[in-house]
Parts: C-alpha cells; structure tokens; sequence
C-alpha cells in the first residue's frame, strides 16, 4: 500500500479580481466614463465661475506693554496693611490687555454693537452684488433702504433683523485675529465681496477696539481716584495715607495716559490697504476636484453596471441549467 505525496492543485475563486479583465471592462466602457468626467467638469467650472469674488484686507499690529501698573504693585505690597486698617482697595489687573482686547474683538456683544454702529447689518445679511466701483448692492427683497426695513422672511425664533446670534455667526466667517507667539504682534483681517468694505471694516475695528478698552480704563480709574480721595479724608494714619497718596498717583497717571494716548491698546504697523486680489473662490481648484470626482463616479457607474450584467447573466445560466 503506497502514500501518495502529490501536492494539492491550488484553488481558484470566481469572485477574484483580474486586473487585465478590469482595465478591458473600464475600457470598453470609455465613452460613459468620458462622458460622466466631461459633465462633472463642465458642472464644476459653472460652479466655480457662479462663486463670488471674496477680497481680504489685512493689517499688522503692535500691543502696547501691558502690566499691572503702579496700583497692583501697590496693593500686593501694603493689602494686608489695609486690611488691617478696615480699608478695601481696589484690586490691581495683572491681566494682558492684549488677550483682553482680543477676546473682546470675538465677542458677541461687541459685534453686533460695532454692527449697529457703522450700520453692516445690510452688508451682511441682505447683499445682492458688488459693482465694479466695490460698492455694495442691497437686495431690495431682504432690505428696504428708503425706511430701513427687514424684509426677510426667517423662521422663528429668529426675526427679520439680524439677531446677535446671527451678527456673531457671520463674525466668526468675517474676521480673522490671531497673535504670533514668538514676536507678539496681532495680524488682524477681515473677508467680504467688497475691497472697500473689507478694508473700511479693519480700520473701524482698530479705531474701536482701542476706544472700547480706552474708555473702561478710563471710567475704572475715574472711580478709583475718587474712592481714593474719599479715603484719603476719612483717615489719618500716616502708613495708610502713604499708601492711598501712591495708589492715587498710579490712577491718576493710568487716567492720562487713557485720556491723550488714542492707540491705547494696539498701535497699526502695518495698515490696511485696498486689497486687489481675490482670496477665494479657488476656481482652478474646484474645476480639478470637479473632475476628479467625476472620473472617479464614472468608474464607479461603470463596475456596478458590469457587476449587475454579470450577475444577470449568471441568473440567466443557472435557470437554463
């Protein structure tokens, strides 16, 4: 009795892949390849030609030295002392006015009241067109111009003017802040259809921006210098009154400096000019990946109609069987 030591033929499975029998397969089906690529890319390039022109205008910043000032050294030095004394001192901000201001050009509130005041509500929210001066064309069914009506048709909660919800969405997609970490200078920018309007916008938000901390500065001091005078009369401890005359000095200087410096937080570098390049739409890059997906969806159409055939033929054979 012999063993046989023959090896076991290998097996074939029908469901592999030929690439040779693909590659014929994709090229009989050209011409619906072909055609699917040819209209994705036509659509593409309508699209691409239908986007808008967007200009961006951009300017560079410089904070202003930001510390704590004569009245926080002041107050870490002598609080307890004051304490003791039954007197309660403003405290000292050691926080960066950069960061403040910052945040504070991100804010909701902010936004939509610099919205309110240089009126861009309609800039925003019911624009038709831009002309070739760069000047704004309101669409006359969103906003009415002779009495300044909303004319948008929105669902509830939201009303026909622009909510501060709204104001700070549109923000968000408007402006762009951001602080380089190594030097400490701010490149501020703002995106709209408009040249003009865009860099209008950058120069608005400079002059604002320092107004806003300028005047909470200002009023803070204002109510310091006149708690510490009060304070000044109500006792007469020489160490307690040493401290109060140099928490006084300190506010007051803050209060001149707030009142005769305009570029109180950011001081321009770089200002903003009429921008006369288009930072978007990238047509040439929509037209490619128009294309792309179109060659792709027809290679796709191309191995379900095959698979479907073979199927079918397959369902053919075996009932004829």
């Amino acid at each position: 009795m012999s063993t046989s030591s023959e090896s076991p033929a290998p097996e074939y499975y029908e469901d592999e892949i030929d690439l040779f029998e693909l590659a014929a397969n994709l090229w009989e089906d050209k011409v619906l390849i072909a055609g699917i690529t040819a209209l994705a890319a036509v659509f593409s390039v309508v699209f691409a030609l239908s986007q808008p022109n967007v200009f961006e205008a951009k300017a560079l910043l410089q904070p202003k030295a930001s510390q704590g000032g004569g009245a926080s050294s002041l107050a870490r030095q002598y609080g307890g002392l004051a304490s003791l004394a039954g007197i309660s001192l403003p405290s000292g901000s050691g926080e960066s006015k950069t960061q403040l201001a910052l945040e504070v050009l991100k804010s909701k509130r902010f936004a939509y009241d610099f919205a309110e005041r240089h009126e861009l509500l309609p800039a925003l929210f019911a624009l038709k067109d831009v002309d070739s001066a760069g000047e704004v064309v309101l669409d006359p069914a969103l906003f009415e111009v002779s009495t300044g009506r909303w004319l948008r048709e929105v669902s509830p909660p939201r009303s026909a003017k622009p909510s501060p919800e709204e104001v700070h969405e549109a923000w968000g997609e408007l402006l762009s802040v951001s602080e380089a970490k190594d030097s400490g200078f701010v490149n501020l920018s703002v995106q709209h259809r408009s040249p003009m309007l865009a860099k209008q916008i950058v120069e608005w938000l400079i002059t604002d921006i320092n107004e806003t901390l300028r005047a909470q500065d200002l009023a803070e001091a204002e109510r310091a210098i006149g708690y510490l005078e009060e304070q000044l009369k109500a006792t007469s401890v020489a160490e307690v009154r040493s401290l109060l005359a140099g928490l006084l000095r300190s506010h007051t200087e803050s209060r001149m400096m707030a009142t005769v410096d305009p570029a109180y937080v950011f001081a321009v570098i770089d200002p903003a000019t009429l921008p006369e390049q288009k930072v978007a739409p990238k047509r040439a890059l929509i037209c490619m990946l128009g294309t792309l997906v179109g060659g792709f969806l027809g290679v796709l159409v191309s191995l379900i109609r095959r698979a479907l055939r073979n199927r079918a033929e397959a369902t053919a054979s075996g009932a004829e069987a």
